[in-house]
């Protein structure tokens, strides 16, 4: 959800209908099913569990996740056109369930989550601008922004909070959207370099992370027309996301 400093070229994922085909496109809310098996994998957090549970994984937590991502494509387009939408097993918008331990002192194999980030077409990675669902016992929210930019793209952010005082006041205080979603992520605890500590919008400046954050339920992501429900809240953050769009200079 955070901006690349070097936007890469949209990934080659072919047209929409050869994306869909390789995810059924019938879906309308997860199941029970899916969090039962992130949340025994927490308690059997191993190789060999996964293993030998992996047909689960595969039917509960792969399948709907790639269904879902596929029915979100053309609601996305709704919003924005520059939003990928890719229901992929590699490579797609459906975040990889190993977890990368080279240099962690947690040797735990498998994330106990379901990351699903629709990031933008000029991003390269997580950390793009783009809308992210998180699925995990007791942990579910959707999120929208950018999540920890590199120092350029937050020096644009910034920037153009300076010089658009009140555009950046209008759209990070809309009533619509504060309804639904909360800022949040990491602000530095000084003013940053280069800007004046006594700025009226200082507490923004100081954010690392431009982040919009909405929990959800269990219950929630159970019902059926989830990706509807899902699509109207986002459609929410439109104005937010088109003001970070335009700091970071990428298309909205």
């Amino acid at each position: 959800m955070a901006a690349s400093s070097t936007p890469a070229a949209r990934p080659r994922a072919g047209k929409p209908s050869e994306q869909r085909s390789k995810a059924s496109t019938s879906f309308h809310a997860f199941e029970p099913a899916l969090l039962g098996f992130l949340g025994e994998l927490e308690e059997n957090n191993d190789r060999e569990w996964f293993a030998a549970n992996k047909h689960r994984y595969e039917s509960d937590v792969l399948d709907p996740a790639l269904r879902f991502i596929a029915v979100m494509a053309p609601r996305l387009e709704s919003i924005s056109p520059h939003f990928l939408a890719l229901p992929q097993r590699v490579g797609g918008s459906l975040m990889r369930i190993h977890r990368d331990v080279r240099f962690s002192s947690d040797k735990r194999p498998y994330k106990t989550n379901v990351g699903i980030q629709f990031r933008h077409a000029a991003g390269k990675d997580v950390h793009a601008p783009g809308f992210y669902v998180h699925l995990e016992p007791g942990v579910v929210f959707v999120g929208a922004g950018l999540w920890r930019p590199d120092p350029e793209p937050l020096a644009l952010i910034r920037d153009a909070i300076v010089a658009q005082p009140e555009r950046w006041s209008r759209v990070s205080t809309d009533p619509a959207f504060l309804d639904l979603w909360e800022l949040g992520g990491d602000s530095l605890k000084r003013p940053p370099r280069g800007y004046p500590a006594d700025h009226p919008l200082i507490e923004d400046l100081k954010r690392r992370d431009f982040i919009a954050a909405r929990n959800l339920t269990a219950r929630e992501i159970y019902r059926r027309g989830l990706p509807d429900r899902l699509v109207e809240s986002l459609a929410t953050t439109r104005h937010f996301m088109e003001f970070l769009c335009d700091a970071v200079g990428v298309s909205f």
